[in-house]
């Protein structure tokens, strides 16, 4: 459940110039990394309310983001609670929202609940429209921009500098 002391919902918009199915999956695999989202192994339970999941790296070795399945219902929502493993900031919620739109696909991404003054949010706020022009470049073209793969090339090289406190063995699904 979102913190009541947590700032106004965060929301990220964009237009994609794809089919609805190849956007919804690019959001919502479990087969290969998540390019959009920090080029993270979506693990889960089950995609269905209830259901847990996680973001890890991939090694696997760590785990980045938990939380649970609120809604799905593909291709045109899915929410889940999110908590980033290396803090202790309250959960808060991530909403994924895909409606048909002339020339392609629109795409909300709204945070609720984002705990006030906290490493998550501002996280969250610097994170929100890079995953949305790397959803973007991946769903028109096949593949993140060239910056975005060489930030995604660092983060595997630096994987070993994570907090303890996010290793898998802390996580279990």
């Amino acid at each position: 459940m979102p913190d009541d002391n947590a700032t106004p919902d965060a929301v990220f918009r964009i237009v994609i110039q794809a089919d609805i199915n190849r956007v919804w999956r690019e959001l919502t695999k479990t087969d290969e990394a998540q390019g959009a989202v920090f080029n993270a192994w979506l693990h889960t339970t089950g995609l269905v309310p209830g259901g847990r999941l996680q973001m890890r790296t991939g090694t696997g070795k760590h785990v980045l983001v938990v939380g649970e399945v609120l809604e799905f219902d593909p291709p045109h929502r899915f929410v889940h609670s999110h908590r980033f493993t290396q803090y202790d900031d309250p959960v808060c919620q991530v909403a994924y929202e895909l409606k048909p739109v002339a020339g392609g696909v629109e795409v909300t991404l709204r945070v609720i609940g984002m705990p006030a003054g906290t490493p998550t949010a501002k996280a969250m706020q610097q994170g929100g429209d890079a995953i949305l022009k790397s959803l973007k470049a991946i769903a028109e073209t096949g593949a993140p921009p060239l910056g975005t793969r060489l930030m995604y090339a660092a983060f595997a090289l630096l994987e070993f500098v994570l907090p303890k406190r996010t290793r898998s063995e802390h996580w279990p699904l």
